[in-house]
């Protein structure tokens, strides 16, 4: 059960000059995008720092395990940093947006390669509830703020710069590299080398039948587990490719349990039937709901949560918040139909979906 360290051992003695940049790499450049680099890479396209001096800076912080996502996170730095592959690419243009009372969690980074290309990560949800709501937000709204973000990322990076481009993300960093690289202007898209999405949400309708999107579709490398709940989410037009986690469920998100055989990843036939029952439910779920409904409903949802005393998913858990949160079901009447009709809802699409053949 090889993973992305395997990987490291084993291609990391070739530069991106001798192998070009894989679905293996993305993923590695797309993790590291989780961690909170604050000051140390430079904010502005043109001055850039070396991969290691920026993670020797970042190590010196005394709080830098609290900027991880999780622990492996600083095991991975460690890796990439020992490896030929890794250890000349440089680092620019970090750009890091978090704007509770807008609904905004954003963030990308800049890593320049030694072939003369750079690849611009996005990173994915945090373990904000900002950062969940904004996207539960996509099934309703045009565009999202990290969306719109993400899209003038790009612009102001190929302003600066006339090098081919890769763009990538896990998870809602997925959606954003798409988004981006669907909206940009034609003559941006043919510098666009490819996009990677692992495990990223879809988008509606409309974004599918721009014209911008259907132009990058040959470009789109897709990636999901077999059990993907969140890759699945809302429409996709461009083939994905399935693949083998160690782990099981909604623990198969986590990018660190992917399997990989080579320069790839280990390919499945085919999704779960556990994923394929909650990919038609929700979807049919959405679909009996009005745009105006699907905002009344998630917004109703987050209010209830995100409490002075609930940050974090795991704060909702919280005896005094799970507490407040019951006070205020049984004192608030529109809160508590709003909730209760969406959930009765979500039972009948659970209902008729396991009716189809």
């Amino acid at each position: 059960m090889a993973d992305m360290f395997d990987y490291l051992t084993w291609r990391g003695d070739l530069s991106f000059s001798q192998v070009p940049p894989g679905p293996v790499d993305s993923l590695i450049f797309t993790t590291l995008c989780y961690i909170d680099f604050g000051d140390i890479i430079p904010r502005i396209p043109g001055p850039t720092i070396g991969l290691e001096e920026a993670v020797a800076a970042f190590l010196q912080d005394p709080q830098c395990n609290k900027k991880v996502r999780v622990e492996a996170d600083l095991e991975l730095l460690a890796a990439v940093t020992a490896t030929d592959r890794f250890r000349n690419t440089r680092l620019s243009f970090y750009r890091n947006v978090f704007i509770p009372e807008e609904d905004t969690q954003f963030a990308a980074m800049a890593w320049h390669l030694d072939d003369g290309s750079v690849f611009l990560s996005f990173r994915g949800t945090d373990y904000t509830l900002v950062g969940w709501k904004e996207d539960f937000n996509m099934s309703f709204l045009d565009s999202i703020p990290a969306q719109r973000l993400a899209r003038q990322y790009v612009l102001d990076f190929a302003a600066a710069y006339t090098c081919p481009i890769h763009l990538g993300g896990h998870s809602k960093g997925g959606n954003l590299a798409i988004y981006a690289a669907a909206k940009c202007p034609e003559w941006l898209q043919k510098r666009i080398v490819l996009v990677w999405n692992h495990d990223g949400p879809g988008f509606k309708e409309q974004v599918l039948q721009d014209p911008g999107y259907q132009r990058m579709i040959p470009k789109l490398r897709t990636f999901v587990p077999q059990s993907s709940i969140f890759g699945m989410m809302l429409e996709h037009e461009e083939p994905h490719t399935i693949i083998k986690s160690r782990q099981i469920g909604l623990l198969q998100h986590d990018p660190y349990t992917w399997e990989v055989c080579g320069n790839g990843f280990v390919e499945v036939e085919e999704l779960t039937a556990d994923s394929r029952f909650i990919d038609r439910t929700f979807k049919v779920w959405l679909a009996g709901m009005t745009t105006a409904e699907r905002n009344e409903f998630f917004d109703t949802v987050f209010e209830l949560l995100m409490t002075e005393n609930a940050y974090y998913p795991w704060d909702v858990l919280r005896p005094q918040n799970v507490r407040a949160y019951f006070q205020n079901l049984i004192t608030d009447t529109n809160t508590r139909r709003i909730i209760a009709t969406e959930l009765a809802h979500l039972l009948q699409s659970a209902k008729s979906v396991q009716k189809l053949p």
